[in-house]
């Protein structure tokens, strides 16, 4: 590790920073429409964006700063089992393939902005779709932090803002002023600001991960010393080399699984979907999105090369960021600083603004002032964006970097357990609404307790995600057992409701507006004309 401030890559890192806050702020300009006051415009950017915008908007809210840290970071630390995150998003696309066309016609044809507009839609259930909405804004919650967390990281490697301060004011300015800018244009561009952004955040990622699977190997001696120098620290440690134990396989799969049946479910991936212009636009970005999949698997690899490189942290998440400042020249580690850090302004972004909808349309519209006009709906929108992000701040600033993690966990868990209610309303109004209810009930209650009581080395409680599958006994994800839980109940709930001719909601949806183009007739919400204009 370098002793003092690198001021070469910091010098690099703050000029990225200074030109993606400049486009944060011009994208207000950018597609501006008729009326912004709406949450169409500042949280849907019009529903105007193309098959390429909505793909580096989709790749930049998907693949986080997190993610360029983490993944690598669990092949450094665990081996192969770290690669857990390939795979699921390998399944994620053909299963998205199958719904997110359905749910961004219907939304389109109804102008519902975020999934909970959807659930009460379809079910006619307002307390269905406020659990929904807690669950989303739960969920995100630590999700948001940890993207800051991936911006410290950088800065710790960087030299700046570290824990060799005493003064905590100066320790943590670095990410207040980071914290300030994309409060700012957040709330003056909405989710403009993130998608003009995306593409440098993706140009950068792609840049430096196409280096340094070239040049670090070269460096290290090729690829065959990678991997012998990680064999030989997995077999010391008792971890039995590269491929997981067999113990550990039933963990592997249903995680992966798991993982990619909540992808979509979160909040911000929906918003970013229902960005985009056309039905045809959705389609198309799920065949291209695997892409970012490649990436993902060579990203993971550096997680390899952290060990041949001889890295060692006390905290793996700094694994990598160490990796590309002990290997590359002081101006590349900028650029790979600058992508690892705009990587967690774009999904911030985004994140807050989802998190800020849901709060808007399904809380405050549906609880507090039904009789809320379009510019006030915006106006709370754009204040509760700016008190997601300082909450999330709060987190990261006060709390240990593992609370975080940890509770990053639990709100995968959590937020699998609005599948039910939105992929299976997608495709039928079977399910009884208070059977969904008590289903996703039971999947929270249990995914939380089973959460609560795993141990690890360092902690006594949300020390993991992986627990005992109750009468399998093998070792699997609590988040898919929780699930499959929450889905049994919801069936038997349906049959027995229905059986006792239990009042049942109002679908306010047709067959046919699940299948809805932007150009069909009978579609309720039309773009303004000046986003209809620029969209094309």
């Amino acid at each position: 590790m370098k002793d003092g401030v690198n001021g070469v890559a910091l010098g690099v890192f703050v000029f990225f920073f200074v030109a993606v806050t400049v486009m944060g702020f011009l994208a207000a300009r950018w597609r501006r429409a008729a009326d912004e006051h709406t949450l169409d415009e500042w949280g849907l950017g019009g529903r105007s964006f193309g098959t390429w915008v909505t793909w580096f908007l989709l790749g930049g809210d998907l693949y986080t700063a997190y993610t360029f840290v983490a993944v690598p970071a669990a092949v450094y630390a665990a081996g192969a089992a770290g690669f857990f995150a390939v795979p699921y998003t390998i399944l994620v696309y053909p299963l998205i393939f199958t719904f997110l066309p359905r749910l961004w016609s219907v939304s389109h044809r109804h102008g519902y902005v975020t999934t909970s507009d959807f659930v009460r839609g379809r079910f006619g259930s307002k307390g269905l779709s406020l659990a929904v909405a807690v669950t989303g804004i739960l969920a995100t919650m630590p999700y948001i932090a940890l993207q800051l967390v991936g911006i410290q990281a950088v800065l710790d490697v960087m030299g700046v803002g570290g824990g060799a301060s005493s003064n905590a004011f100066v320790k943590d300015l670095p990410l207040l002023i980071s914290f300030g800018v994309l409060a700012a244009y957040t709330y003056s561009s909405g989710l403009r600001a993130p998608a003009l952004i995306a593409f440098v955040k993706d140009t950068l990622i792609y840049i430096v991960i196409a280096v340094a699977i070239i040049y670090i190997p070269i460096k290290l001696g090729g690829f065959d010393e990678i991997f012998k120098a990680a064999s030989a620290k997995y077999t010391a440690a008792g971890a039995g080399g590269l491929v997981p134990a067999e113990a550990g396989q039933w963990t592997y799969a249903t995680l992966a699984l798991g993982s990619a049946l909540a992808l979509f479910m979160y909040p911000h991936s929906v918003t970013a979907t229902l960005s985009g212009r056309s039905r045809e636009v959705i389609r198309r970005n799920t065949t291209i999105l695997p892409l970012y999949s490649l990436m993902l698997g060579l990203l993971a690899l550096l997680g390899f090369m952290a060990i041949a490189a001889g890295v060692k942290v006390t905290n793996g998440q700094l694994a990598i960021p160490q990796l590309f400042e002990d290997m590359f020249p002081d101006w590349f580690a900028g650029v790979a600083f600058a992508a690892i850090g705009i990587g967690a302004l774009v999904p911030a972004a985004i994140m807050s603004i989802a998190a800020a909808n849901l709060f808007t349309r399904n809380i405050y519209k549906d609880f507090i002032n039904p009789a809320a006009t379009p510019r006030q709906e915006t106006r709370v929108s754009k204040l509760v964006s700016l008190l997601v992000k300082v909450g999330a701040l709060v987190f990261v600033l006060t709390m240990d970097k593992t609370v975080a993690i940890n509770f990053q966990l639990l709100g995968g868990i959590w937020i699998l357990q609005t599948f039910p209610s939105l992929v299976g309303g997608l495709f039928t109004r079977w399910f009884h609404r208070w059977a969904l209810l008590g289903g996703w009930a039971v999947g929270m209650l249990y995914g939380t307790i089973a959460a609560y009581g795993v141990a690890s080395p360092t902690q006594k409680h949300f020390g993991g995600s992986a627990k005992e599958i109750p009468g399998i006994g093998e070792i699997g994800y609590i988040g898919l057992t929780a699930f499959l839980l929450n889905a049994a109940v919801a069936v038997v709930l349906t049959f027995a409701l229905r059986a006792f001719k239990a009042p049942d909601g109002v679908d306010e949806t047709s067959p046919g507006d699940y299948t809805a183009d932007a150009g069909d007739a009978g579609v309720e919400t039309e773009l303004p004309p000046a986003t209809a204009e620029a969209s094309h």
